[in-house]
């Protein structure tokens, strides 16, 4: 699906809240509650108690469900994936793999639409926090690896940590651009990420290369520690010269 067409899809899927108290399992209510709540305030201003006096649970309840905030926000971070997931078809066979990812990654701006005002501020937090935002990298990176995955991308590969690690950093930037646009149309954030999927074609192309001319390089050192393994195991065992006596330790 390029840029114009995605205009024409189907409306957004009704995962955020309609006000007051969220329907469905505790881990919903508290998820919810939580987007709700860094809609509202910083992220540091509001702590676990907030949450689950929103959520309408019992900080034990919350305990059950999630041990943190960072957590939730990782559950989260699974629930847009399940919703673009359950979305996902044979409908996207038919493209070509850039539009398959373009469509997939558009479905989940979708996902993230009732959520926006929120995210937005929780992205901007976490950026500040070394240790935050590498724990967040690694929920986005799981997120992409699926979303990869539905659009029939896979990431295998002595190259691949580095792809879906690049795939994360376009995603942020196409964020970035989201969080600011607020033409229904989308047109700013479309084009950003027609950009950064052009982008990612040519760094993929280039690691590709890069692996290329280093795998003979790897082949020698797989060769080079088999030879030295082989070596080991074939050196007889050094045997003790000593007398008997002096070898076991008894007193003469």
């Amino acid at each position: 699906m390029t840029p114009d067409q995605h205009s024409a899809a189907n409306a957004a899927p009704e995962t955020g809240p309609r006000g007051g108290k969220p329907a469905g399992s505790i881990k919903d209510r508290i998820i919810e509650a939580l987007m709700e709540l860094a809609a509202e305030r910083e992220w540091d201003d509001f702590g676990l108690t907030d949450v689950a006096t929103r959520a309408g649970v019992s900080l034990s309840e919350f305990r059950d469900a999630f041990p943190s905030k960072g957590a939730v926000l990782a559950g989260f971070a699974r629930k847009i994936d399940h919703v673009v997931l359950q979305q996902a078809g044979e409908a996207l066979a038919d493209e070509a793999p850039r539009e398959r990812v373009f469509d997939v990654l558009m479905r989940r701006l979708d996902a993230l639409a009732p959520y926006k005002l929120g995210l937005q501020g929780i992205m901007e937090s976490v950026r500040r926090e070394p240790l935050s935002g590498a724990a967040l990298n690694g929920v986005e990176a799981n997120s992409m690896r699926f979303m990869l995955a539905a659009a029939g991308v896979d990431l295998s590969g002595n190259m691949a940590p580095l792809k879906l690690q690049g795939m994360v950093l376009a995603w942020g930037r196409v964020l970035d651009v989201w969080f600011e646009d607020d033409d229904a149309g989308q047109a700013r954030t479309m084009a950003a990420l027609d950009k950064e999927l052009s982008r990612g074609e040519t760094w993929v192309a280039r690691l590709d290369d890069l692996d290329r001319l280093l795998s003979p390089l790897r082949i020698m050192g797989r060769a080079m520690m088999d030879a030295r393994r082989r070596s080991r195991d074939r050196k007889p065992k050094m045997r003790s010269t000593l007398p008997d006596d002096l070898d076991s330790g008894t007193p003469a």
